[in-house]
C-alpha cells in the first residue's frame, strides 16, 4: 500500500510537472508570436518588404533553394572539383562586370565636405543591423556598438582619416559574393543570385556619404519615380498606375508596356555615372576611388575564389547603389519628356518607374511604339539593354474586344498580355479590379491555413490570435486594397473571407 501511495504521488507530481512546462512553452511561444506581431505592425508604414518577409518566415512561404554543389562551364562540362568551381565563379564575376572602363578620372572641381561628425558616425551605426554576416575584415558590427561611445569616437577618427585622403583601404573596396540559386538544383551561374557582403566601416562611411547627398539626388529624380524615395513605395506606384486605368473613357484606350531590363543594376557604366556626379557639385574623391578600385570573390563552402577587378554596376549590398541607380535610370528617360503621353491636369505623363520597373504610357500605339524606341536608344548609350523576351505590352480597354498592340524591339515582337503582375498586384486588360482581389483572397486563405497550429491552439489567447489575424493575414489581403473598386458582389466576397 506504501509503494501505491508513493507511486501516485510521483505521477501526481510528474503530471504537475509536465503541465507547468507545457503552460511555460505556450506563454513563451504566445509571446514570441506577439513579439513578431509587435515588429510587423511597426513597420506596417515604414518598410513594406521586411513586413511581408517577415510574414512568409513565420508562415512557412519561404522556399529554400538547395544546389547540387556542382557548377557547369563555359562550354556545359559539368565541374565537380571545389577549385574548378571556384575558378568558373572567378570567371563568370569577372565576365558579368567586365567593361571597356577608362582609367580613373580626373576631379574637375576640387569641393571637400566639412569633417565628419561622432553625430554622423553614431546615427549610421544605430541603422546598422545586427546579426549580420560580416564582410573580408570579419569585424561584425556588434563589436562596434558594444565598445559605445569609444566605438564611436575609434570610427570617427578611422573616416575622417579615409575622408581627407580619399584613399580608400584595400579591404574596404572588397566584396565577397555568396551565391544562392533561383531555382532548386542549378546548374549554371546565370540561374544563381549573388549577394555581396561588405565591410560594417564601409557600411558606416557610405551612410554617411549618402545622408549628405541625398538631398543633391533628390533635387534630380523625377516625381514619376516611385522606388527609394521617401514618403513613396509599390502601393503609391500601383494607386497612381490604377487611377489612370480608372480614368479611362469608352472611347479611349491605355497602352502600357512593362519593361524588363537584364542585370540592369550591374551593367551601369562609371564613367557616365561619374559624369552624371560631377554636375551635383559634391565631393567625388571616396566615391570614385570605391568604385575604381574595387574587387569582389566569390565563397564557396568557406573557401573563396580570385579577387577581380569590378568595371561596372553599382555595388551590391550598398546604401549608395539605389540613389546612384535612380539617377542613371532618370538621365535615360529624361528625353522621354519631349514625347505625348497622357494629358493629366495639363502635364505630360508618360512613364511610371519603381527603380528599374519602368512602365511606358500612351494613349495609342504609335506613340508606344516611340517611347519604346526612345527608352532602347537610350539605354543602349548608357550601357542597358531590354531583356526582349520578358518585356511585355498590354492594352486597357472598355470595348468588348480588346484592341491589338503590334509593338516591336530589335526587330522582335513585344509579347501582348492580358494579366499582368505589377509589383505584386495583378493589372488585367479590362481595368477592372476583380482578379486581383480574387488572388488576394486565395492568398490570404492560403496563409490563414498556413497559421492554423497558432489558431486552433487553445492555450493561445484570443487577444494573440486575433493579432495574428490583423498582421499576417489582413496584411496578405489588404495589399493594394487602395486602388480597389468595390461593388455589391466583392463586398460579400470579402464579408465571407472575414467570417
Amino acid at each position: 500500500m506504501e509503494e501505491r501511495r508513493k507511486s501516485k504521488n510521483v505521477d501526481a507530481k510528474y503530471k504537475d510537472l509536465n503541465r507547468n512546462i507545457k503552460i511555460k512553452c505556450n506563454a513563451a511561444k504566445e509571446e514570441w508570436i506577439n513579439q513578431q506581431c509587435q515588429e510587423i505592425e511597426q513597420k506596417l508604414n515604414i518598410d513594406s518588404k521586411f513586413m511581408h518577409a517577415q510574414i512568409k518566415d513565420v508562415s512557412g512561404k519561404k522556399i529554400k533553394c538547395s544546389s547540387p554543389g556542382c557548377i557547369k562551364s563555359k562550354d556545359g562540362t559539368m565541374l565537380m572539383e571545389k577549385k574548378e568551381i571556384l575558378n568558373r565563379w572567378s570567371e563568370y564575376v569577372e565576365d558579368l562586370f567586365k567593361d571597356d572602363r577608362c582609367e580613373k578620372p580626373k576631379i574637375k572641381k576640387n569641393i571637400e565636405g566639412p569633417t565628419i561628425l561622432e553625430e554622423e558616425v553614431e546615427a549610421a551605426i544605430k541603422k546598422m543591423k545586427n546579426r549580420k554576416a560580416t564582410g573580408p575584415d570579419n569585424i561584425p558590427v556588434e563589436i562596434i556598438k558594444a565598445l559605445d561611445n569609444l566605438g564611436i569616437d575609434l570610427t570617427t577618427k578611422l573616416l575622417n582619416a579615409i575622408y581627407d585622403s580619399g584613399t580608400i583601404p584595400e579591404d574596404f573596396g572588397k566584396s565577397v559574393f555568396i551565391v544562392l540559386p533561383k531555382t532548386p538544383g542549378a546548374t549554371e551561374c546565370e540561374l544563381h543570385r549573388t549577394i555581396s557582403l561588405m565591410s560594417d566601416f564601409t557600411k558606416i562611411l557610405l551612410r554617411v556619404l549618402i545622408h549628405r547627398l541625398c538631398k543633391s539626388i533628390r533635387l534630380e529624380i523625377s516625381p514619376k519615380q516611385f522606388g527609394f524615395m521617401p514618403d513613396k513605395g509599390t502601393r503609391n506606384a500601383i494607386f497612381t498606375l490604377s487611377m489612370l486605368m480608372e480614368s479611362i473613357e469608352m472611347l479611349k484606350d491605355l497602352h502600357l508596356c512593362f519593361i524588363d531590363y537584364s542585370k540592369a543594376f550591374d551593367k551601369v557604366r562609371h564613367v557616365e555615372l561619374f559624369h552624371i556626379l560631377e554636375k551635383l557639385d559634391i565631393d567625388l574623391r571616396v566615391i570614385r576611388n570605391l568604385y575604381w578600385d574595387q574587387t569582389a570573390s566569390v565563397r564557396i563552402e568557406g573557401e573563396h575564389s580570385d579577387f577581380k577587378l569590378i568595371k561596372r554596376g553599382v555595388r551590391q549590398g550598398c546604401v549608395m547603389s539605389p540613389g546612384l541607380f535612380n539617377l542613371y535610370s532618370e538621365i535615360i528617360l529624361r528625353n522621354l519628356d519631349v514625347i505625348s503621353g497622357l494629358k493629366i491636369n495639363g502635364e505630360n505623363l508618360n512613364n511610371l518607374k519603381y527603380a528599374d520597373n519602368t512602365v511606358l504610357i500612351a494613349e495609342s500605339g504609335k506613340q508606344l511604339q516611340k517611347l519604346l524606341d526612345t527608352v532602347v536608344l537610350e539605354s543602349k548609350r548608357m550601357g542597358l539593354s531590354l531583356n526582349v523576351k520578358k518585356t511585355e505590352c498590354m492594352v486597357i480597354s472598355k470595348k468588348s474586344s480588346n484592341p491589338k498592340c503590334n509593338l516591336v524591339s530589335k526587330g522582335e515582337k513585344i509579347k501582348q498580355v492580358t494579366k499582368f503582375k505589377y509589383l505584386g498586384y495583378l493589372i488585367t486588360s479590362d481595368g477592372r479590379c476583380t482578379s486581383v482581389i480574387s488572388k488576394r483572397i486565395a492568398m490570404a486563405k492560403d496563409t490563414f491555413q498556413k497559421m492554423k497550429p497558432i489558431l486552433a491552439n487553445r492555450n493561445i489567447s484570443m487577444t494573440t490570435k486575433i493579432r495574428v489575424i490583423k498582421t499576417y493575414v489582413w496584411s496578405v489581403l489588404l495589399y493594394g486594397s487602395e486602388c480597389w473598386t468595390i461593388n455589391k458582389e466583392i463586398e460579400k466576397k470579402l464579408e465571407a473571407v472575414e467570417m
